[in-house]
């Protein structure tokens, strides 16, 4: 059977990396633990394998050739490769925690049920949180986004690929008569402001579902959690993703006030960044299947 790589032996050549970094065979068997004439063996097995010697010997010791100067840079770039990956790998196995990031909205609503589900089958995994309305923080085993998950080189996961729906209370829906498009653009509507452009807003909405421009009160709120509580409490009707506000809807304190639902334009998904851990990926595992 013929070998995937052409070398000769690699003890041949970790040996032979000792030695031309110390320029030394005696110096060579002490950091491997062996006798300076197991190292000229070893040197010597290696030179008739590549056909040429590597080291000019003198009595002050040795020398590198030219063809040994070259080896040893492409040993010594080999080691470096395999022992940052070999670090990497250890890192990972030695980490128990994961730490995942969120906005606050996901946090409260999709994510923090989820982790204790987790936690009850996984209590040895130690688990932080980062709650953050913005980019998330560097860092973090995993994080949750919405918007286009081929922005980012990581693995991602999708976890919602959900529904906008029109929101109210039972009681807002018949103070309001809310039966149509038209209805519920005569009501008062919760807007939440957003600096993120792929956040949707009632024009949006409304105009891609082909209803009229709203032309009732309005009540502006810069937070989203905030806004929910605005509507439960039959101040206004809010925009909501169908699958991230399941509990509310399940319960009845909000429901669907028209039929009309606008396909999200973007999913909400996991991202496993780089570092993630085996059992940072095992929570990614357990959050994809409880999408």
């Amino acid at each position: 059977m013929s070998k995937p790589y052409n070398l000769p032996p690699l003890g041949d050549l970790a040996c032979f990396e000792v030695a031309a970094r110390h320029l030394s065979f005696k110096r060579a068997s002490s950091e491997l633990n062996v006798t300076p004439a197991a190292v000229s063996h070893r040197i010597k097995a290696l030179e008739q394998e590549l056909g040429q010697p590597l080291f000019l010997r003198n009595h002050r010791g040795v020398d590198l050739t030219e063809a040994g100067a070259l080896l040893f840079v492409a040993v010594q770039r080999g080691m470096e490769g395999i022992a940052e990956s070999v670090g990497r790998i250890r890192s990972r196995s030695v980490r128990s925690g994961v730490s995942i990031a969120a906005t606050t909205a996901v946090s409260t609503l999709w994510l923090m049920p989820r982790l204790a589900g987790f936690l009850a089958q996984h209590p040895g995994v130690a688990l932080s949180q980062a709650v953050q309305d913005g980019p998330a923080p560097e860092g973090v085993d995993l994080s949750i986004h919405y918007g286009d998950p081929q922005e980012v080189q990581d693995e991602t996961v999708i976890l919602m690929q959900d529904r906008i729906l029109a929101l109210g209370t039972p009681t807002f829906a018949a103070r309001h008569g809310i039966r149509s498009l038209s209805d519920l653009a005569e009501a008062p509507l919760i807007y939440t402001r957003s600096s993120d452009p792929r956040w949707t807003c009632w024009p949006d909405w409304l105009r891609s579902l082909g209803g009229p421009e709203a032309r009732g009160a309005s009540f502006a709120l810069n937070n989203y959690l905030v806004s929910l509580r605005a509507a439960e409490d039959h101040i206004g009707a809010v925009l909501g993703w169908e699958a991230l506000l399941r509990p509310q809807l399940q319960a009845g304190r909000l429901v669907a006030l028209v039929a009309e639902a606008l396909p999200s334009p973007w999913p909400f998904y996991l991202r496993v960044h780089g570092r993630a851990s085996a059992n940072a990926r095992l929570l990614a595992d357990w959050l994809g299947a409880q999408a």
